[in-house]
């Protein structure tokens, strides 16, 4: 099975790939279009802001080759927000694969929560088959000052300040918040699950 890992200008690409090792895989990390269509499996993941990172996938095409991709495909993190329609984050219009919006956590009383959300916090309403091996309310590790909104599409719900998307799922687009690759046993399993689709 070859599994592409999508390379742009966001960071965390490296824990991601050690993440896959720990479960036997050799990702590839690339951004040749040829090398992502001829995945098996496509992992787009990503800690950054939005606006560079659209422009940088937009300059080399990758915005069109992500939109064509007909195997399943996992968005972490950056990559969840980037497969969304909007995001506040420098007025940033991003795939559009969700027809969600991206917008940023604003704490509803000054310091009763810091913003970015960086830590465990609990997954809820799991509803894939990506979490067939996750617990209800299981903690995973999130970090980010941006939030999904609720949508159709969401198939776990986390809460920090409000409730929000910890996860969406469209057809073969699959995309979580969190960090699967550092949510230690249950994390892994949310990647093997995603490999074994």
């Amino acid at each position: 099975m070859k599994t592409a890992i999508i390379k742009y200008n966001a960071g965390n690409i490296r824990s991601v790939q050690f993440a896959l090792e720990r479960i036997g895989v050799n990702g590839i990390v690339t951004d040749d279009p040829e090398e992502i269509r001829s995945a098996d499996k496509v992992i787009f993941p990503g800690v950054g802001e939005a606006s560079t990172a659209m422009q940088y996938l937009q300059q080399r095409g990758l915005d069109k080759v992500i939109l064509s991709l007909k195997q399943p495909v996992l968005g972490i993190c950056l990559g969840m927000q980037l497969l969304c329609k909007h995001s506040e984050e420098n007025d940033t219009n991003c795939l559009g694969v969700f027809d969600v919006e991206v917008k940023r956590f604003q704490s509803p009383v000054a310091n009763l929560l810091k913003i970015p959300q960086i830590g465990w916090n609990n997954i809820a309403n799991l509803h894939s088959t990506i979490f067939e091996h996750v617990p209800e309310n299981s903690y995973m590790y999130f970090v980010h000052s941006y939030y999904a909104a609720l949508s159709p599409d969401t198939v776990a719900i986390a809460n920090y300040v409000i409730n929000y998307s910890a996860a969406l799922q469209k057809g073969n687009f699959y995309a979580v918040q969190f960090h699967p690759e550092k949510s230690a046993d249950l994390g892994q399993n949310i990647l093997d699950s995603f490999l074994k689709l």
